[in-house]
């Protein structure tokens, strides 16, 4: 079941984001050739999933046009990623098992698709097909969770602050749950919000995505320094040798995964009261922290 949701939610992304992306032929091509060679370099649309999941879970079924809000969310997603390769950041050649945009086409333009990929999903999400309130309350949420106030940028300017540093408990979790958490939980939040979610139900799907979202960030740490760069489909081990913040250089690997556990049983727990409807969400979690077996 739960792989049919994968393979089905990776399915209709990448549909939309085809529809979505100015075709490789719009002029400038060079732009939309870079964009397109980073969105559809693979990735298992997990942001996106994960958003239409919540909504289907608050209103018994997938909303039409949420798949145009999870494949805003795969932009922002995408644009933070061509960011992080860049020299100036980590300095990585490869992603998802393919060559990183600076690599393909030159950082300036790189730095520009990742640039594009971003205002490209806000014109998305101010089309989307639902009421006005609920619009301008996810374009919040998003901008907000992709922000420099413990959003995605604060988090990556803290991790960038953070190397050559003997890493801190507090500091490294403020870290992972801006860097990478944030945006996972705006994605299960403004799925809730599309689909029409009472005040309690936005609440118990923000503290999943914050449980689970810090959990995700754990486990990529420990998958860092126990994977090869082919199952990683990025350099392996990068963190390590920049002595970068991570959960395993500061609890080690078995207590790190202990954490990650929890998180994922504490966070299903937040989403108890919605019953059977949960139970892919709940499915997903595990799937998330499993990925390291």
């Amino acid at each position: 079941m739960l792989k049919e949701t994968l393979e089905q939610g990776q399915h209709v992304i990448d549909q939309a984001l085809e529809k979505l992306l100015p075709p490789a032929t719009q002029r400038p091509e060079s732009i939309h050739q870079a964009m397109r060679h980073s969105v559809f370099a693979g990735g298992k649309r997990l942001r996106p999933i994960l958003c239409m999941e919540a909504a289907r879970m608050v209103s018994g079924k997938l909303p039409p046009g949420i798949e145009e809000l999870g494949s805003a969310l795969e932009m922002l997603h995408t644009y933070s990623l061509i960011h992080d390769d860049l020299p100036a950041l980590d300095n990585d050649e490869l992603r998802r098992g393919k060559p990183t945009c600076h690599v393909v086409f030159g950082e300036a333009l790189a730095i520009m698709a990742g640039d594009a990929l971003q205002t490209q999903a806000y014109e998305v999400l101010a089309r989307l097909k639902c009421p006005a309130e609920a619009r301008v309350r996810i374009i919040e949420e998003i901008a907000r969770g992709t922000g420099t106030v413990d959003g995605m940028i604060g988090g990556q300017v803290k991790d960038l602050e953070a190397e050559r540093q003997k890493p801190d408990a507090a500091t490294l979790e403020y870290i992972h749950r801006s860097k990478t958490g944030a945006l996972i939980t705006a994605s299960l939040v403004t799925g809730g919000i599309y689909a029409g979610g009472s005040h309690a139900e936005i609440q118990r799907l923000r503290d999943f995505g914050r449980s689970v979202g810090l959990a995700f960030q754990i486990v990529d740490d420990v998958l860092d320094v126990t994977q090869s760069s082919e199952q990683l489909g990025k350099t392996a081990g990068k963190d390590t040798a920049s002595e970068k913040a991570t959960y395993p250089a500061l609890f080690g690997i078995e207590e790190s995964l202990n954490r990650a556990d929890a998180l994922v049983i504490s966070g299903c727990n937040s989403l108890d009261s919605f019953g059977q409807r949960a139970e892919t969400l709940k499915d997903l979690a595990h799937f998330l922290v499993q990925r390291k077996k």
